[in-house]
């Protein structure tokens, strides 16, 4: 089956404008008399709730933690792309665009990226508005700086904090339509299902994370922000409520799930550091602007890092890619990082790590000015690892950060179920095989303040959609569903934690399907994977009640999805039959050792179809069309 991803026709410059125009509207009058779900508090989540509660539609906001303010986003650190130009440096949309469809390594759609290029100028305009306190220069102005797999300086930053204060902004807009009565909030709840009437989304059912009491809610659509799965690796700079169980529910309710092989590896994270860690943290790749990153020549040399003289230093980067140095996109710093530590030349105590160097730069600018920058990223790192970096360089290794799959949506942001949008991480849309450092805050902000106000508007009014409540049949089958998988957890009663499955699974996925994969690990994987979830529903131990505040129930239904959702990823990767971006299939290289495409055969979007429990999913296309850019091998040398 070849999906349709319902692209507006024109040139590339007037889709979105045109489409705008071409969609039905629902006139102020009637907008409050619809309501919308909104499921996360995210960038997405946050500015999605605001601006349709803005415009008049009653808001039913949920988020898993005890504010809005805990959600992942404000984890963000580096900055966020828009295509302003105000270095003067030779930027613009059309190099945005193209920046992000060749980071992606030609496996998004044109359509997508283009208007995510375009409203990039705007999120930039709104926050000011909001306050967001951007770096600026001396003159008052905005402050750029450069980001992996551009020559341009389009990231605006508010030293390592970005992601916090962009989320302030949205929390603050969300916080001023709660005042008002448009938007409710329902705080530490979790979603467990999907509520379909009539083949539309109608409403979700959800857990009090504090009574332990099942709730039903209805709407006349549902817009999911719940983010990424990269907690499958179990070690990852994700937060530890961040999980896939949303969106993998969604999935076996009809929702198609696309590209799940493709999860970014960041490149510059603080290393593992113990057999029990719970959680990476992420060191922004703002870093690689002024760190350079190395290893010693010899494989033996086990001297300290400043004892080592220049000589006897290989700044990996910087020789093999001498365009564009240690400011390659993410997918090529983190492979080349493996490849030196598989060499022998890693270091620290596990030999799973590099340096990154700011000798050069504190040498250059002072001191005070990279601290201006980056301090509060350096005082992070020295709490965590008891190193100075001022003084010594950072360790750094890749570790499991960001998903490009997600939820299949189209132009719109709809899933394959009606009145089922997706925005941010949980969808699949605008990166590819591998996203662009900054790009995940433009994205977030972009469906929530700019695309979803106009498109979910389009679904409303032209949708049959009668009243309901919650005594509907399909709600008390919903509730039925998650209790029964409740129940079931419950009276397992084994003798393995949650926790030693899923850092079993971790193991499984990073060894097989991490940064580099082949057939026979991936092969093995899933063998791997299904044993494990027959030893997990036999075997777990889950302590507790259902009706009250438990943790481990929790977890234990997010790690039973991420136990068949861990599956699903890998037999995406067995089908991909090349290498692209993240997916590094290691029978498909160049001679470089670079990912090697075959976009005769594989320019689609791979989309997976749930059939029922234990059965193999359906598979579909979405082919890729590239009417504006030109295939290439790519190339950052």
């Amino acid at each position: 089956m070849l999906l349709d991803g319902n692209i507006p026709g024109g040139p590339l410059q007037q889709k979105w404008d045109n489409h705008r125009f071409e969609m039905k509207l629902v006139n102020p009058a009637n907008k409050r008399k619809y309501t919308i779900i909104v499921v996360g508090t995210g960038l997405a989540g946050g500015s999605a709730s605001a601006s349709l509660a803005e415009l008049g539609y009653n808001v039913k906001t949920f988020c898993i933690q005890d504010t809005p303010r805990r959600a992942h986003s404000i984890a963000a650190q580096g900055g966020i792309n828009a295509a302003k130009n105000y270095p003067n440096d030779g930027d613009s949309i059309w190099r945005l665009f193209y920046d992000t469809i060749k980071g992606g390594d030609f496996r998004a759609r044109e359509a997508n990226v283009y208007r995510l290029a375009q409203v990039s100028n705007d999120i930039i305009d709104q926050c000011v508005a909001q306050g967001i306190p951007f770096a600026r220069d001396y003159g008052g102005l905005l402050l750029n700086r450069s980001f992996g797999g551009a020559q341009v300086s389009r990231t605006f930053y508010a030293r390592g904090q970005t992601g916090q204060q962009l989320l302030l902004g949205a929390y603050s807009a969300l916080m001023r339509q709660v005042a008002a009565g448009k938007v409710t909030m329902f705080p530490r709840r979790e979603m467990l299902d999907l509520v379909l009437v009539d083949n539309k989304a109608r409403g979700i059912v959800v857990r009090n994370l504090i009574t332990g009491k099942t709730e039903r809610h209805e709407a006349d659509a549902v817009v999911l922000c719940t983010g990424g799965y990269g907690n499958v690796f179990f070690l990852s700079t994700n937060a530890m409520a961040s999980n896939v169980s949303a969106a993998y529910r969604c999935y076996k309710r009809g929702a198609f799930f696309a590209n799940p092989c493709f999860t970014q590896i960041h490149p510059t994270c603080i290393p593992v550091h113990g057999t029990y860690q719970s959680k990476l943290t992420l060191m922004s790749e703002s870093l690689r602007n002024d760190g350079r990153v190395w290893v010693p020549k010899d494989p033996n040399d086990n001297r300290l890092p400043n004892e080592i003289p220049e000589s006897d230093r290989d700044y990996y980067l910087e020789r093999r890619y001498p365009s564009f140095g240690n400011l390659v996109p993410r997918d090529v710093a983190s492979r080349n990082a493996k490849a030196q530590c598989d060499k022998g030349k890693g270091v620290g105590e596990t030999g799973l790590a590099v340096y990154l160097d700011f000798a050069d730069a504190i040498a250059r600018d002072g001191q005070e000015t990279i601290a201006k920058k980056y301090g509060n990223l350096f005082e992070m790192y020295e709490k965590i690892t008891g190193e100075n970096p001022y003084k010594t360089p950072m360790k750094i290794y890749p570790a499991s950060h960001y998903a490009m799959g997600g939820l299949w949506v189209d132009y719109n942001l709809m899933s394959t179920i009606d009145g089922l949008f997706v925005l941010g991480e949980a969808n699949f849309s605008d990166h590819g095989a591998n996203r662009l450092g900054a790009s995940a805050l433009m994205q977030g902000l972009a469906d929530g303040y700019f695309v979803i106000p106009y498109t979910i508007g389009g679904y409303l009014a032209a949708a049959a959609l009668p009243k309901i409540d919650t005594e509907h049949a399909a709600f008390k089958e919903a509730e039925s569903d998650a209790n029964q998988k409740i129940n079931k957890l419950l009276s397992i009663n084994g003798k393995r934690t949650v926790d030693d499955f899923h850092r079993e699974l971790g193991h499984i996925m990073w060894n097989y399907c991490g940064m580099s994969r082949n057939d026979q690990g991936l092969e093995k994987a899933r063998s791997m994977i299904q044993e494990l979830r027959a030893k997990f529903w036999k075997n777990v131990l889950v302590p507790g009640v259902d009706e009250d505040f438990n943790q481990s129930l929790e977890r234990a239904g997010r790690v039973a999805d991420f136990l068949e959702f861990g599956e699903l990823m890998v037999i995406d990767a067995l089908e991909r039959r090349e290498s692209c971006g993240c997916h590094f299939n290691e029978a498909f290289q160049t001679e470089d050792n670079e990912a090697k495409r075959d976009d005769e055969n594989f320019a689609y979007v791979a989309a997976w179809e749930y059939t029922g429990e234990g059965q193999e999913p359906n598979f579909h296309k979405e082919p890729l069309v590239f009417e504006n850019v030109e295939l290439t091998q790519r190339s950052y040398k």
